[in-house]
């Protein structure tokens, strides 16, 4: 993603994602969590949109908690689809409630999220959206790409003569494991 390089770093909404997150791998379930929610809304929209609604995400989703999105019912759906500080979209709020779900299932099946990635690293881009749509819902290669990149599962989210990417491969990242 060398373009988001040139024009993140002294970009008013980019800047600190770009600087501090993109890249950068995670081990939070809520962070995990979190970031899956966003790559899957920014489907056909600009990641400059999901960053501008990123606190109202995090106010309509409770903080990222994996067990309260979990049991979200439907009075909860239908206040996320009128919720104005979020992207209302029927398809993107049912994902995020079925994947918390299963982000539950893993923590039995793999000892939680972040387990699973790393059981499954490492891949390569098509092996993990195989992987993700058989697993979660709204994730196709993209939306899957885009978050094993933003977590540093796989490689490209700076160019090499960022001074990110110069960080991450000294700070270490799993897809400089492969």
């Amino acid at each position: 993603m060398s373009g988001y390089c040139d024009f993140a770093p002294h970009h008013p909404v980019h800047a600190s994602y770009h600087a501090q997150e993109y890249g950068f791998p995670q081990r939070d379930e809520a962070v995990l969590f979190e970031r899956l929610l966003l790559e899957i809304n920014q489907a056909g929209l600009s990641w400059e949109t999901v960053l501008k609604k990123r606190e109202g995400f995090r106010q309509a989703y409770g903080g990222f908690d994996v067990d309260s999105v979990a049991a979200y019912g439907e009075p909860d759906r239908q206040r996320l689809l009128a919720d104005p500080g979020i992207i209302r979209n029927r398809l993107k709020v049912d994902a995020a409630i079925h994947n918390a779900q299963v982000i539950q299932r893993l923590r039995d099946s793999h000892g939680g999220f972040a387990a699973w990635l790393d059981a499954h690293h490492p891949r390569d881009k098509a092996e993990w959206v195989k992987l993700f749509k058989k697993t979660f819902r709204f994730t196709g290669g993209e939306i899957t790409g885009e978050f094993l990149m933003s977590l540093g599962y796989l490689p490209g989210a700076h160019r090499q003569d960022c001074p990110v990417h110069l960080h991450l491969t000294r700070k270490g990242t799993p897809w400089q494991s492969v």
